[in-house]
């Protein structure tokens, strides 16, 4: 009796483990992100000018109740939203640009943004038809739309999205001679200093409720057209003709991803003032931990963001109380010394780095 040939057992494709196991990572880093979060929430209610106060305790009188209410609580998700953007952006501009160093500001979006906060603060006390319509916008309104046209700006110059370098060179040149133009007026209006010098330093202290909604409404569409962009991005990883063998409309949906990163960039500038790092730093911490698609990498940049600049402003607050850091500073500092600390670590894994010295 003849024995039946077996039948062929299926070939086990060698990436399905590893892409499994990034999956669930990824899971389990939301997750955590969001418990953090969370956490770090409930320690902001209690974060104040004494240092950390119980919360139970201040709910119990209504004047603590009222403060807990309208400046800790927006003020600690605004930090959270205002971070998200800034990590959302940060992975948008990395993607695109096929750039790890790339930044949100990188398209001249904080410089259009000062620019308009310097020009408001001085039409405000010299112009009394101006001042109608600065009181309509408010400095949020003017920061928003001076960052807006700031990259409009750098796209006519750069003559469209084609050509990530000469975009880059037209950010940059747009950004330097608007902060250029920045400065002229403070030379001229040195009253007005003080004041700048606050929302260039970054700030979370002046935002509300009405901003943290408008940073959420922001933050959901942004979150939206980036999932639904993020095919663009793989495949501009792999490059540019990769991207247009997949038969996608490049040109338009680049456009589109300028659009997400301005809005996200605009939006957190506009709220918050400049603060360094957070855009860039939060898509290399997720890279860290988990390599995955850019259709989960956007939102774990975004939930890393929030987590980074909220963490960020609760040391401002509490480790000079009564005092109060401006977080911009601390985001740079710690953001500076990570990237430092990156680039000393993948140089001694390099072989340039174990060979001659």
């Amino acid at each position: 009796m003849t024995q039946s040939p077996a039948m062929p057992r299926p070939a086990v494709d060698a990436d399905a483990a590893p892409d499994n196991q990034q999956l669930r990572r990824s899971r389990w880093l939301v997750l955590a992100l969001l418990v953090l979060a969370l956490l770090l929430c409930g320690i902001g209610l209690g974060v104040g000018s004494q240092g950390l106060e119980s919360v139970r305790t201040m709910l119990q009188d209504a004047v603590a109740r009222q403060i807990v209410w309208d400046i800790r609580l927006p003020r600690t998700l605004g930090a959270l939203l205002a971070g998200a953007l800034l990590g959302l952006a940060g992975c948008v501009a990395q993607g695109l640009f096929r750039n790890p160093l790339a930044d949100p500001y990188l398209l001249g979006s904080a410089s259009g943004a000062s620019l308009g906060v310097a020009l408001a603060m001085m039409l405000s006390g010299s112009s009394s038809l101006v001042l109608p319509w600065l009181v309509h916008l408010g400095m949020t309104g003017v920061a928003f739309i001076g960052s807006v046209l700031a990259v409009l700006l750098t796209l006519t110059l750069a003559r469209g999205v084609q050509g990530g370098l000469r975009l880059l060179l037209a950010g940059v040149i747009v950004g330097v001679v608007l902060g250029a133009c920045k400065d002229v007026i403070l030379l001229t209006h040195q009253d007005i200093l003080q004041a700048m010098q606050s929302y260039e330093l970054g700030s979370t202290g002046f935002i509300g409720w009405t901003a943290c909604v408008i940073m959420a409404l922001v933050l959901l569409l942004c979150l939206l057209a980036a999932w639904s962009l993020s095919r663009v991005l793989d495949g501009l990883a792999l490059g540019e003709a990769t991207a247009r063998s997949l038969g996608l409309p490049l040109p338009a949906m680049q456009a589109a991803l300028i659009g997400v990163l301005s809005l996200a960039t605009a939006a957190a500038v506009a709220q918050t003032g400049l603060l360094a790092f957070v855009g860039l730093a939060a898509p290399h911490l997720v890279r860290s931990i988990v390599r995955v698609r850019h259709n989960r990498l956007v939102l774990l940049s975004a939930l890393m963001g929030g987590v980074l600049l909220c963490a960020a402003d609760l040391l401002a607050r509490g480790l000079v109380a009564p005092q109060e850091l401006p977080v911009g500073v601390l985001t740079a500092l710690l953001g500076g010394g990570y990237l430092l600390w990156l680039m000393h670590r993948q140089r001694s894994r390099s072989p340039l780095g174990q060979g001659e010295g």
